[in-house]
């Protein structure tokens, strides 16, 4: 998938071979492993959205701070709390959600999330899944996702869209944490991204990094040295009245471009987190109205 508008065209395709050290000792402890399960429903109520059904076990919850009302409504707010503290070899997550019809719910996370150092062979899994009913909205807005030198992540998120349902996804990245100094010169992370409306394919995207990550990343045509990206998805009627105003928001690092009339894309690297969040909030904050509080703590 390539983004194009203000600035360049971008796109990523980086894979090399992986390395791992070996486990120290053949007699160290096994490394605990952590799951996790969200599933989360919304419905209309009297005053805007309400919780229609909840089901959440292991190291994964959900909590619902009081939304601020909206121009459409009061939406559902719910925040993903991964109480394990983050994510290495052997874990698993698993999130679904399900706006109902004529209802919003918006789903972020309470800090970003770690994927950590990973036991040769092990990989850490994360499969969230998306459906979105009739004259629904629905806004995936997680905080960043840091890698750590020698984490092993995959992760998937599929949307299901029935015909005049709203979606707004962002997915922020960071690799390494830059004001530590750190560099990804072993780690894996493959990540895909696929958006059906009425069963038909609407966005797809996938990322791959694996082995030195910091090599892949300074190559002109993957990322030039930038340390973290965004992907961002709009599918609203608007979308189209939306294009030019953010692509003013945008540096030179980040393009955005219409798939379809109602589609827009966008692509956003920066050099870390901070000017991520520097660029991605104003862009967020023009598309939702109000970003949930935990991204402006």
């Amino acid at each position: 998938m390539q983004a194009s508008g203000r600035g360049r065209d971008i796109a990523f395709h980086a894979s090399s071979a992986a390395g791992f050290a070996p486990a120290s000792s053949p007699c160290a402890p096994s490394q605990p492993r952590a799951q996790g399960e969200v599933r989360l429903s919304s419905k209309p109520g009297p005053r805007g959205s309400v919780l229609a059904g909840l089901r959440q076990s292991g190291a994964f919850k959900a909590v619902f701070p009081r939304a601020a009302p909206l121009p459409g409504g009061t939406p559902l707010d719910a925040v993903l709390v991964n109480t394990a503290g983050g994510i290495t070899g052997g874990d698993r997550f698993c999130c679904t959600l399900e706006a109902g019809a004529g209802s919003h719910l918006r789903v972020t996370t309470q800090a970003a999330e770690r994927a950590y150092r990973a036991q040769p062979g092990e990989t850490g899994q994360v499969a969230n899944r998306l459906r979105v009913a009739p004259g629904a909205r629905l806004d995936w807005l997680p905080q960043e996702t840091i890698l750590f030198e020698g984490c092993r992540l995959d992760r998937s998120l599929v949307v299901d869209l029935a015909p005049g349902a709203r979606l707004l996804l962002v997915e922020p990245l960071v690799f390494g944490r830059a004001a530590m100094g750190e560099t990804l010169r072993a780690a894996r992370f493959r990540d895909r991204i696929e958006i059906r409306r009425g069963g038909v394919p609407l966005y797809l995207d996938a990322l791959r990094f694996e082995g030195d990550v910091a090599a892949q990343l300074a190559r002109p045509a993957v990322a030039a040295g930038a340390g973290a990206l965004a992907s961002l998805v709009l599918v609203a009627p608007e979308a189209a009245a939306h294009l030019a105003p953010i692509r003013t928001l945008l540096p030179a690092t980040g393009g955005a471009s219409l798939l379809a009339g109602d589609v827009l894309a966008l692509r956003l690297l920066a050099p870390d987190s901070y000017h991520l969040r520097k660029v991605l909030i104003p862009v967020l904050t023009r598309l939702t109205e109000a970003l949930p509080r935990s991204w402006m703590t």
